[in-house]
C-alpha cells in the first residue's frame, strides 16, 4: 500500500500539478481514493453524471464514444494522464467512456476538491486550460483529416 508521501510525489508528476504548493497536495492526495481496474473494466461511462477525474499512476486506458455502430475509440491514456476532468469542469454529463485496456491503476480525485485546488492555485487553471486547448487542437486535426477522406471517397 503506497504511503501519503508516494501519493504527493505521484501527483507532482502530473504537469498539472506541478507547480502546486507539497501541502496542498498532501491535502488532495489524502482526500483521493486509489483505485486497481482489471483489463475491459470502466472507470466511467458517457452519459454518467461527473463526480471526479482520475490519475493513471500505472497502464493505460482507452477512450471511447458511442456511435450507431458502437463504442469508436478516440483516444488512449497512459501513466500520468489525467480523465474526466471535462464533466467535472463543465458540469455535463461524461462525453465519453473510459475504459481500463490493461491492469489500471487509478487515484482517483473528487469533484469538489478538484475545484477547490483550481480556486486555490491560478496557474493549475492555467495549465488544465493548456491541456483541454490541446486536446481540442487534436481532435481538430482528426475532425480535418476526416472530412477530407469522407470527400475523397464521395468524389
Amino acid at each position: 500500500m503506497a504511503s501519503l508521501g508516494d501519493e504527493v510525489d505521484l501527483l507532482r508528476r502530473i504537469p498539472l500539478f506541478a507547480n502546486v504548493e507539497p501541502a496542498k497536495l498532501k491535502l488532495m492526495a489524502f482526500t483521493s481514493e486509489r483505485i486497481t481496474y482489471d483489463e475491459g473494466q470502466e472507470l466511467f461511462h458517457q452519459g454518467d453524471v461527473g463526480d471526479s477525474a482520475y490519475v493513471i499512476i500505472d497502464g493505460g486506458a482507452d477512450v471511447l464514444v458511442d456511435t450507431p455502430k458502437g463504442q469508436l475509440r478516440v483516444a488512449h491514456m497512459d501513466k500520468n494522464a489525467f480523465v474526466g476532468e471535462i464533466a467535472i469542469l463543465c458540469d455535463v454529463p461524461r462525453t465519453a467512456t473510459v475504459k481500463a485496456s490493461a491492469k489500471l491503476e487509478t487515484l482517483k480525485i473528487k469533484k469538489e476538491n478538484f475545484l477547490r485546488m483550481l480556486m486555490d492555485n491560478p496557474e493549475m487553471g492555467v495549465e488544465v486550460m493548456r491541456v483541454l486547448a490541446d486536446r481540442l487542437s487534436d481532435t481538430t486535426e482528426e475532425l480535418i483529416s476526416a472530412k477530407a477522406k469522407i470527400k475523397e471517397l464521395s468524389d
